[in-house]
């Protein structure tokens, strides 16, 4: 009798379930962000778009509040602290990555050009081109100490 009583709904009685599931999710949705709107307007009893108007600096400053003078006045000081540790940085020169990243490459191919053929690239001082190698890989990555 269970089986009955399962089989018999059909598929339109099912897509209209479906469609008043899908409306009232929806319903409750937009009451849920309407509310939350409210709620934080109410919370700190200023409107979204004066705090938008404030932190893009385009807000008019004779009809702001005195809390939100001074929001602007701290925007305007954190501006200008970054702006000045960002002036107070110093930077390396534009050929100095390229130049440190070539020593570690000439470095790495000297020691295989030397492990290939065992006697080049200097002829005669055999594994002395070993330190060479090593010494110019090293010269590179003493120059990331000081990349900034």
């Amino acid at each position: 009798m269970a089986d009955e009583e399962l089989h018999e709904t059909n598929a339109h009685d099912q897509e209209d379930w479906q469609n008043q599931v899908e409306t009232t999710d929806e319903a409750a949705e937009v009451a849920d962000a309407s509310a939350a709107d409210k709620t934080a307007a109410e919370d700190y009893g200023i409107p979204m778009d004066k705090v938008e108007a404030v932190l893009n600096a385009t807000a008019d400053k004779a009809a702001l509040t005195p809390q939100m003078q001074r929001m602007m006045q701290r925007q305007a000081e954190n501006t200008r602290r970054v702006e000045e540790s960002i002036k107070g940085t110093k930077s390396n020169p534009r050929w100095f990555v390229p130049l440190f990243c070539t020593f570690m490459i000439i470095g790495l191919i000297w020691a295989v050009v030397y492990y290939l053929t065992g006697n080049y690239p200097i002829p005669g001082i055999d594994a002395w081109n070993l330190a060479i190698a090593l010494g110019i890989i090293l010269i590179g990555f003493l120059m990331t100490m000081w990349w900034r």
